[in-house]
């Protein structure tokens, strides 16, 4: 925030951003979306049965973590990110493939449409490196693949986990 001239007073962080000018900054912390848990697809998969597995949704159910703060700060980016007066978005997750799922996810269920999305991709947090990455912020879209390798990691772990804790378990 300071780089770009806005101070993220204490008040700011409970209302979730910092606004000054034309600029609003906002924040994850760590994941605020993630893959449903097995009975979003089917009740019968709340017990666990040795016969139901394996589970392979052949779709994927993502939704809000049901933490307080989880939903609140989301529900805050959702609205930040679906103002009229916000014609271009930033994403600023961490560089590599689990900030680019974050911020994917993110935008994916807040139903972010229309609007421009460019990514930061930093190695510091400098002045000097925060200010560069902005300058230089590529569309998401040349992450593509990089958001294809998260979606479908997560989905494999997703996958592992829910069939192997049961058989395990079982």
């Amino acid at each position: 925030g300071t780089a770009l001239g806005v101070t993220v007073a204490p008040s700011d962080r409970k209302k979730g951003y910092a606004e000054k000018n034309d600029i609003i900054i906002s924040w994850c912390y760590g994941h605020l979306v993630t893959m449903a848990y097995p009975e979003s697809y089917d009740p019968k998969y709340k017990s666990w049965k040795i016969e139901d597995l394996p589970i392979i949704p052949d779709r994927t159910i993502y939704e809000v973590i049901s933490e307080k703060g989880a939903k609140k700060q989301f529900s805050i980016i959702k609205n930040l990110m679906q103002r009229e007066d916000v014609e271009l978005i930033y994403s600023c997750t961490d560089s590599g493939r689990e900030g680019e799922y974050i911020y994917r996810l993110v935008a994916q269920e807040a139903g972010v449409q229309g609007k421009k999305q460019l990514r930061v991709w930093i190695d510091s947090q400098t002045k000097e490196e925060i200010l560069r990455g902005i300058k230089e912020a590529k569309d998401d879209s040349e992450y593509d693949n990089l958001g294809s390798a998260a979606y479908l990691r997560a989905k494999e772990d997703y996958l592992m986990g829910i069939n192997f804790s049961r058989a395990l378990t079982l």
